[in-house]
Formats: C-alpha cells, sequence, structure tokens
C-alpha cells in the first residue's frame, strides 16, 4: 500500500466482532452491543455509564452537546457559542443545526487552540458557552478554559473529537468537564468505522441528549438496551436519529481494547520522531503542548514558515508523500461570513500549515522518509 495521510487500522478482530453481531445477534439496530461499547467507554474514562451517549457521528455529539446547553439556556434572543475558527466545519454546523450561533474566535499561534483573550472580547449576554476545540488533540489550558467559562457563567461543549486517550494534567479527557464530545470516524484514534460520543456531566442534560438522539422519545435508548421499544410514546422536543449501531459499537468495542496496548504507543513513537527530527529545522516550526498533558496525536500538522507551504506540498507530492491543510478557518467560508471577519493569527497558520501522514499503520521508515522529504523541501 502507498503511504496514505490517514487510514482505518483494521484487521480480522473487527470483522470478526461484525460478523457476530450479523449471525449470531441478527439485530443491527441499536440494542445491547451499543449498551455494552457505552459501559466499556464509560469504564475506560472512568465516569457511569449512563454518561456516556453513543452516536453515528461526532458531529452528532457535537450537535446534542450544544441542543442540550441551549435548552437550558434562558437568554433572549439567538444563544451564542465562541468557537475557535480553525476548526472542522463540523464544529461550527453543530452549532447551527441547534438553533444557536457560532461565534469564530481567533487561535494561539503556538497552539492553533482558542485565544481566551480573544474569545472574551466576543462575549455578550446571548452567549451560553465556549467550545474549545482540541486541536491535534491538544487539550491545551484545559483549566484556564474552565475557570474563565466558570467566570463568565458559561458552558463548556468540548470539541474532543481528536482528543480520545489524551489526558491533562494526569486526567483523561472525557473524564471530568462538562459536555465532552467524541468522534470515531474512520481516522480518528480508534473508529466505530463512523460513530462518536458525548460525556455529560450535568445529569439533565445528558438526559436531553439522550432522548434527542432517538428522536427525543423520553427513555427510548434505555427500553432499546434490553430488546424493548416504546410503543406508547410522548414526544415533548424536536429530535433527531442520531443513534448507534450494534455494527458500529461491535467495532469499537475492538478497537478500544486495542487503544493503549497498541494504538497509543504507536501514534506517541511515531509523534517523537517527528518532533525529534524536525525540530529546530530552518523555516518550520512545531506546535507546542503543555509538557504535564498527554497528547495522542490524531494529525500532525506543522508550521511552513516564510509561504512555502505550497510549495513544500508540491515537492512532497512528488515523492509520493501526502499531505494535507487541517483545516480552512470557518470565517472564510461562505455560509460563516466569508472573509467578512479579520481574524489574523487564524489567516497566519492557515497560510502555515501542513498536515503530515499519522496513523498506526506507518512504520518508523515511513516516518523517516517523509521528515527526509520535508528537510529536503526546506532545504
Amino acid at each position: 500500500m502507498s503511504m496514505r495521510l490517514s487510514r482505518s487500522v483494521v484487521g480480522e478482530a473487527e470483522a470478526r466482532a461484525v460478523s457476530r453481531v450479523i449471525i449470531e445477534d441478527g439485530y443491527l439496530g441499536m440494542g445491547n452491543e451499543v449498551r455494552l461499547f457505552e459501559e466499556e467507554v464509560a469504564q475506560y474514562l472512568g465516569v457511569k455509564p449512563s454518561q456516556v451517549i453513543t452516536v453515528n457521528t461526532g458531529t452528532a455529539a457535537l450537535h446534542l452537546a450544544v441542543d442540550a446547553v441551549a435548552a437550558q439556556s434562558n437568554v433572549s434572543g439567538t444563544p451564542e457559542v465562541l468557537v475557535p475558527s480553525l476548526t472542522f466545519v463540523a464544529s461550527f454546523q453543530a452549532i447551527t443545526a441547534a438553533g444557536c450561533t457560532p461565534v469564530a474566535c481567533d487561535v494561539l499561534a503556538d497552539t492553533g487552540t482558542i485565544d481566551l483573550a480573544d474569545a472574551e472580547r466576543r462575549l455578550t449576554p446571548r452567549t451560553i458557552a465556549i467550545m474549545p476545540v482540541h486541536y491535534a488533540s491538544n487539550p491545551w489550558q484545559l483549566d484556564a478554559i474552565y475557570s474563565f467559562a466558570r467566570e463568565k457563567s458559561l458552558r463548556v461543549v468540548e470539541d474532543a473529537a481528536h482528543a480520545f486517550g489524551c489526558k491533562s494534567h494526569g486526567r483523561k479527557i472525557g473524564s471530568f468537564g462538562d459536555m465532552v464530545c467524541f468522534s470515531f470516524d474512520g481516522i480518528k484514534n480508534i473508529t466505530c468505522g463512523e460513530g462518536g460520543c458525548l460525556v455529560a456531566f450535568d445529569e439533565e442534560a445528558g438526559q436531553l441528549a439522550s432522548d434527542a438522539r432517538l428522536l427525543s422519545v423520553a427513555n427510548d435508548a434505555q427500553k432499546r438496551f434490553t430488546g424493548g421499544r416504546s410503543w406508547d410514546p410522548d414526544v415533548k422536543r424536536q429530535g433527531w436519529r442520531y443513534h448507534m449501531s450494534n455494527i458500529m459499537a461491535a467495532i469499537g468495542r475492538v478497537q478500544l481494547s486495542r487503544l493503549e496496548p497498541e494504538f497509543i504507543p504507536a501514534r506517541r513513537a511515531l509523534t517523537a520522531i517527528y518532533e525529534q527530527r524536525l525540530a529546530g529545522v530552518d523555516g518550520l516550526a512545531l506546535l507546542h503542548t503543555d509538557p504535564q498533558d498527554f497528547v495522542v496525536r490524531h494529525i500532525m500538522p506543522v508550521r511552513v514558515l516564510g509561504g512555502r507551504k505550497d510549495v513544500v506540498k508540491e515537492f512532497l507530492a512528488a515523492r509520493d508523500i501526502p499531505s494535507g491543510v487541517h483545516y480552512k478557518p470557518n470565517h472564510l467560508l461562505s455560509c460563516f461570513g466569508g472573509g467578512a471577519q479579520s481574524l489574523p493569527v487564524t489567516e497566519q497558520l492557515y497560510a502555515e500549515l501542513v498536515t503530515l501522514p499519522l496513523h498506526p499503520g506507518l512504520s518508523t521508515e515511513d516516518v523517516e522518509s517523509v521528515c527526509d522529504a520535508l528537510v529536503a523541501a526546506l532545504k
């Protein structure tokens, strides 16, 4: 297989798990396999199973989290959510889908994560939440974000799509907080093929989200976990069909069992090679992380300085080395202003960031060859 920027790392164990659900269970929808996956995720994170709400995508998790927080707010007018512009469009789409307005914030040049000073300048009486994005799996200044939220009476919806398996000052992401959202799509730290989950630390918000994933039929998830259904339901608010299937959960359970012994060591070892080889290279800058945090990189972005990003990408492509751009800032997208707003640091990073190949299917020799090519390109 030629080198890939990212890829799913699945095999016979996942195939057997899916086969078991199809042949032995025979029920492919949301049932016992999903219940078991939620329990195992809860055990991994050290939370109660009732706090873990699995869904069909990470975007759905964000949508349900913002929807639940908005339902609990009492602001006059359209609620607003502070969010860094340097993120996948899913973050912004989840906010608008919940009937709220995303307020694009600038980021820190050294990390690509939200600039709290800039976020503070954008507060209004309609602001109900802040959505920190753990860019490239980096939970930068998470304690400061929660302190900021408490001081400003805001809720926190963590976009932790990149950060499953990471730790902030010794605490696993998803083991503490307010509303923490993960993605389990095909290339994340673990995958369900597609999928995600929300971890709720507010019981009412968690129940709102749990019901909303099943069209807001009250307590339908608990009935499905025992093989039942709600035959005489009541629905009091808008819901969506966002639940996870048994097939997705079966893949996720195998992937979760591989995370600590296989995926985390591989990702961290490959990242360490990149950081060792590329530190101090002229024309290049690496993003910073807190030494007290345990970061399991989902993507490996680097800053190519001096306006040479496109030339470097072309140089790598000519040597069959793929690269990516994460991400085009949302405030530049037509749907969210088309550049009417200026966020200078975000725009600077967009002109510099190049994402290098990273996934557990790479060998150390693969990463060494990427580094060789990148250094050659910069020379």
